[in-house]
């Protein structure tokens, strides 16, 4: 036993900061083709500290900073992609992707196909999302169903620090471009859906013990967050904590399913679940039209239809821009979706 107990790994309690950072830290170290590189991701740290240390450490041709243009940034990923570098670029915000659209959309996301396989785009592009700043319509957006439309792309949005770290491992040595999406509102803390920060420190959070090394947590891969046998929850990245608390303050005893990763989906975890429960709420912070939940409850739908006991419900955001001074109401909040789990209920 005590040998079993040596050879366990390291861990030690981490934000989702500290996890991202401690992943591209091991593969900095791991792999001498991993670059980093981004609008002041270098001497400063990121925005979000998020690189803080890490040029200190590996230097400046491996951790640098640069212009300010997302285009430039992604443009240079990929030609990196193509040539066996393992690019890691960060967009300061997701809100300011669009420039950068054009050289993921039509570059990184067909390469492969273009090449016929001869090259590939191995890079990992970072953008925080989300609300948690008061940063408005050009600081908080939630852009990740206008990814999951582009074949090539994988789409990816962590929920805590074990994922955000094995999922950016695994993201840093997929062969295929990574649009790794990172709720700004957990980055610090978990989150019950009732405050504008934390409510909690990460140390009392189960997922925030993480392994000091190297390993990976599958792409494609969702995670049953919270079983339960009367209602499934489709949801990913803050949502799943705002999920739990109007779980809790009903008494419905939901199963809430963390997608992890958005695009390529893990469709039997969801429709297992769906079958078990018969009914499903699909549950996401952006925009409500056209956002991901119409295709997730579009999958429901079709694959559980005769086990489906209510109509399926949808919990989202407002069909308007992101308001900077009303955030919280347009934020689907625990209220939201307790009034959302007892209409599946009751139906």
């Amino acid at each position: 036993m005590s040998q079993l107990l040596e050879e366990q790994p390291a861990v030690s309690t981490m934000t989702m900061i500290q996890a991202l950072r401690s992943a591209m830290d091991v593969m900095l170290a791991r792999d001498p083709d991993v670059v980093i590189f981004g609008q002041d991701v270098g001497y400063f740290g990121g925005v979000f500290r998020c690189t803080d240390g890490l040029q200190a450490r590996y230097g400046k041709h491996r951790v640098f900073d640069a212009p300010i243009s997302e285009g430039g940034i992604v443009g240079v990923a990929v030609g990196m992609g193509a040539y066996g570098l393992r690019p890691v670029a960060e967009i300061q915000f997701a809100d300011y992707f669009y420039p950068a659209s054009d050289q993921i959309v039509s570059e990184a996301a067909r390469l492969r196909y273009r090449s016929a396989g001869d090259f590939t785009a191995p890079l990992t592009i970072r953008m925080p999302c989300g609300g948690g700043i008061y940063g408005g319509q050009t600081h908080s957006q939630s852009p990740e169903a206008l990814f999951t439309h582009v074949c090539g792309l994988r789409t990816v949005m962590p929920s805590n620090p074990y994922d955000a770290k094995g999922l950016l491992i695994a993201a840093i040595e997929c062969d295929d471009p990574v649009i790794f999406l990172e709720p700004k509102r957990l980055y610090n803390g978990p989150f019950d859906g009732h405050h504008d920060r934390p409510s909690t420190p990460w140390t009392d959070h189960p997922l925030s013990q993480v392994p000091e090394g190297h390993y990976r947590v599958p792409l494609e891969s969702a995670s049953v967050y919270r079983a339960g046998s009367q209602l499934s929850v489709i949801t990913y990245g803050t949502m799943v904590y705002v999920a739990e608390a109007a779980a809790r303050e009903t008494g419905i005893d939901a199963e809430i399913i963390d997608l992890r990763s958005i695009w390529p989906l893990d469709l039997p975890t969801i429709v297992n679940s769906v079958k078990k429960t018969g009914r499903c709420l699909v549950l996401h912070e952006a925009t409500r039209t056209s956002g991901f939940g119409a295709e997730l409850l579009a999958l429901v739908q079709e694959h559980c239809f005769y086990h489906l006991e209510a109509p399926i419900e949808r919990v989202a955001g407002w069909d308007t821009p992101y308001p900077h001074a009303q955030e919280w109401d347009y934020f689907p909040g625990p209220a939201r979706v307790a009034a959302a789990m007892q209409r599946a209920m009751e139906s």
